[in-house]
């Protein structure tokens, strides 16, 4: 016997036509008359048709104004203090060649974690000088091939790989321009995992003396480079975490890191030009959540730099930010294909037995493992058609051999869903192919841009063969 399906909130279709459907959906989105959503002017009913899915679509328009706002609101925000700074874009949310290309367009330099993000955005025609290169653990060949890019900064995460990049740099008798990444204790973002200046982890080196006193890790890493005449050093780098919406994090963090810099030259006449304040600046996922503003982070930075190096008696450095997943992540969206439903009997904590609809699509956690991962919560709704069929209680899963394989653990889909009907999720343009595989042998989804009633592939849906030609047996 079917339980009653537990209460959830009324309606589904809250939209008129045409009207904008808001954040966490891309700038462009709206639907039209049989409520099928419109992405950059084209439905996904022809997306699906014509790309199938599960499918990427990015909004470029959306991704290059996000861009260009954040590279505007802290370059105005900056010079009005009186320095200069420099937006990177971090490639990890999400690099292809033509996102690269939109970022450099809109005045952003890149920022590479790997050779192959490195390759991809010299691919994308980015000049060196333009790129900066991290890693707690290059290879000898990533530090090469950065060196013989000529990128504009390698950020050195260690006193071993400070070694390595200055004989490897003197092997090509070349000066390789080097920022410090420093652990400024911050503890910030969203989940441990993505929490990155606390000195429990993998990144940077120590602000604070040990136990023994003396110099930090930090100043020893400093002064090493510093006696190398294959290195330069450009100035220090910090980054606190990921999925930040407080600005608080930051501003201690700068203040850490200007006391840092103050330190140095106080200790040997070296003043370092750049001060790197690195990104994780959040996003909404869900309907109503909180995204950072650009202007008022801006703003928070630019007082504490400057009220600090007033307080130090230092200029000003010049700065850097590194955003990501700010610029990626809203102009992204999932689109599924519903499959398998599948009603349970569940009991809550209650006691109280209920009905959970399980919504299966042709994804899951191989193009989106962050719900796995971290928890990671989104928001989906049916795509291509409108319902005014009472809404129930839904999980939206995958089809993959793990019962962890949870799109959305819980939201509120029409009673009437179908196999066949589509599942678009919000916000998922940094995180989801970049961090995506090929668990089970799944293929990867390709990467659609939409922009003026038109779609493109960025990146071509993988094939079987792909993955057999891998395959040397």
């Amino acid at each position: 016997m079917n339980a009653p399906a537990r209460p959830v909130a009324d309606g589904v279709w809250p939209m008129a036509e045409g009207a904008p459907l808001g954040a966490p959906w891309p700038s462009s989105a709206t639907r039209v008359a049989d409520g099928e959503m419109v992405l950059g002017g084209v439905g996904v009913r022809a997306l699906a048709a014509e790309h199938g899915t599960p499918a990427f679509l990015m909004d470029e328009a959306d991704f290059r104004a996000r861009a260009r706002g954040f590279r505007e609101a802290f370059q105005d925000t900056f010079e009005a203090i009186g320095t200069s700074l420099d937006v990177y874009y971090a490639g990890k949310a999400l690099l292809t060649v033509a996102i690269a290309r939109w970022a450099h367009e809109e005045g952003l330099r890149i920022d590479t974690a790997s050779g192959g993000e490195l390759a991809v955005a010299l691919r994308a025609g980015v000049p060196g000088e333009d790129i900066g290169l991290h890693g707690n653990n290059k290879s000898d060949d990533e530090i090469v091939a950065a060196l013989e890019a000529g990128v504009g900064q390698i950020i050195v995460d260690s006193l071993p790989e400070i070694d390595r990049v200055a004989d490897l740099a003197a092997e090509r008798d070349v000066v390789a321009p080097v920022l410090l990444r420093v652990a400024v204790g911050v503890h910030a973002g969203g989940h441990r995992y993505i929490s990155t200046a606390h000195e429990d982890q993998k990144f940077g080196l120590s602000v604070n003396a040990g136990p023994e006193g003396g110099d930090s890790p930090a100043v020893v890493a400093a002064l090493r480079i510093l006696e190398r005449p294959s290195l330069r050093l450009c100035g220090i780098h910090s980054h606190i975490g990921s999925q930040i919406l407080d600005d608080a994090g930051f501003v201690e963090a700068a203040r850490a890191v200007l006391r840092l810099r103050a330190h140095l030259a106080a200790r040997t006449g070296w003043l370092c030009d750049e001060i790197d304040l690195g990104g994780g600046y959040g996003i909404g996922y869900l309907p109503g959540e909180e995204t950072v503003d650009p202007h008022a982070f801006a703003q928070a930075l630019a007082q504490a730099v400057a009220g600090v190096a007033t307080e130090l008696g230092t200029p000003l450095p010049r700065i850097s930010i590194e955003p990501g997943r700010s610029i990626a992540g809203p102009a992204g969206v999932t689109l599924y294909t519903v499959g398998t439903l599948k009603p349970q009997l569940v009991t809550g904590e209650d006691g109280e037995t209920f009905t959970r609809l399980y919504v299966s699509v042709d994804g899951g956690m191989s193009d989106n493992i962050r719900p796995a991962l971290y928890g990671a919560r989104y928001h989906a709704e049916l795509a291509n058609r409108v319902s005014d069929a009472e809404p129930v209680l839904a999980r939206v899963v995958g089809k993959h051999c793990e019962s962890g394989d949870i799109v959305i653990q819980e939201l509120d889909l029409p009673g009437d869903l179908r196999a066949g009907d589509l599942i678009a999720v919000a916000a998922t343009g940094a995180y989801g192919r970049s961090m995506a595989s090929n668990y089970n042998l799944l293929t990867r989804p390709p990467v659609v841009a939409v922009r003026d009633g038109a779609s493109r592939v960025l990146v071509r849906r993988e094939t079987v063969e792909d993955l057999l030609a891998l395959d040397v047996g």
